[in-house]
């Protein structure tokens, strides 16, 4: 919140967000969240009339959820239906659609960031085949509904990610979670270009790797690796046709709001996160993680692991390189037979931002960045 009648809106370009999670007490079936969605700051309150942020309303997401008690200031009870399965739920004749910038969706064993675009360019209040309700009409909606992510294990790498030290991120340990939104220019006012994650944990930066995807490398969330892609997998996705990381900019320019969460999965187990979905499928992407086809059962999950919880904390929000530790690197530039002046602003290690960037160490990548921003943005000029 921003204050008692408002919810905080973020701005991403050029930024990071970055916080410490521990994920150690979620199991199979469960998902501790943090996104965020472009929900109006005042919940609604101007445009409806009604109560808005003070009372936590005018959520939205890419999922364009039918079951929130109220959209738009009136209550969604029309044509309500109880869930089978959880006797807190339902679901009414509306949803509440935006665009949602997932960067964690996780459990201990799989985890993801996804970037979700939405063809409205705002909180928009869906019926009928506009929602894109599972089935024949999930990608016929407003909203891309699968997304575009970065998930280790259905990249091909099983050892990136999960419980023990034989992973590369152990998560039965904190894990510092820092999150970019890269824009083309190096500035607030650029195009959002890449959003990049990285991890530090035991005092060791670790970057994504680079995956072969349709043929091609690539280790961040960009239009060309969502492309490839959906190419690959053929699941549906359909970011691109949705906007792609142009509508996930405009969203960012409205201001988007920070939502945490830890839930479980009444549709499908929450199989998408940590095991193989569809279930026996053998589909490029369909393998998520080492669960059991027959795990997260919501009624399981919540009778025998009522204790879970995650723990987010350390949240820090700045321009890029302001909210990790450690030393501002220099780019060095190739060897040269005779002494080289001390470098001025317009001296680009590799001659363009991407080569500068290129050239950064992974321990101390972040500060690598600002410092190739600042010394190569007078090439473009």
């Amino acid at each position: 919140m921003k204050d008692d009648y408002a919810y905080f809106l973020f701005q991403l370009k050029n930024k990071e967000f970055t916080y410490t999670v521990d994920d150690s007490n979620l199991g199979c079936g469960l998902n501790g969240a943090l996104y965020f969605v472009q929900m109006d700051a005042d919940g609604g309150k101007s445009k409806y009339g009604n109560a808005g942020a003070q009372l936590g309303l005018g959520y939205c997401d890419a999922q364009c959820p039918h079951d929130l008690k109220f959209i738009n200031g009136e209550a969604n009870v029309e044509d309500w239906k109880p869930s089978e399965t959880d006797v807190n739920a339902g679901t009414g004749k509306y949803g509440s659609c935006c665009t949602e910038i997932d960067i964690w969706e996780a459990n201990s064993i799989s985890t993801a960031y996804t970037m979700h675009a939405c063809s409205t360019g705002e909180q928009t209040r869906c019926e009928g085949t506009d929602c894109g309700d599972n089935g024949a009409y999930r990608f016929k909606g407003i909203c891309d509904k699968n997304g575009c992510d970065i998930q280790s294990y259905r990249l091909g790498n099983e050892k990136f990610f999960g419980p023990g030290s034989n992973f590369q991120i152990d998560s039965t340990k904190p894990i510092t979670v820092t999150t970019q939104f890269i824009t083309n220019d190096g500035t607030d006012h650029g195009k959002l270009a890449e959003v990049k994650q990285f991890y530090t944990q035991n005092g060791k930066t670790v970057e994504h790797p680079t995956y072969t995807v349709n043929g091609k490398g690539h280790k961040t969330i960009t239009d060309d690796f969502c492309q490839d892609w959906v190419a690959e997998t053929q699941d549906g996705t359909n970011f691109l046709e949705k906007g792609g990381l142009g509508a996930i900019e405009k969203a960012i320019d409205a201001g988007v709001v920070l939502v945490m969460s830890l839930w479980d999965d009444h549709y499908a187990n929450m199989l998408w996160l940590d095991s193989t979905y569809p279930v026996d499928s053998t589909d490029p992407g369909a393998a998520r993680g080492t669960c059991s086809t027959s795990s997260g059962v919501p009624a399981d999950v919540e009778s025998q692991h009522g204790d879970s919880h995650v723990i987010f904390s350390d949240i820090k929000f700045g321009p890029i390189g302001s909210t990790t530790d450690g030393p501002t690197p220099i780019p060095t530039p190739s060897p040269s037979p005779s002494p080289s002046p001390s470098p001025v602003p317009s001296d680009c290690p590799g001659g363009s931002l991407d080569a500068c960037i290129d050239l950064c160490p992974a321990s101390v990548f972040a500060e690598c960045v600002k410092s190739c921003q600042r010394r190569c943005l007078s090439t473009l000029v």
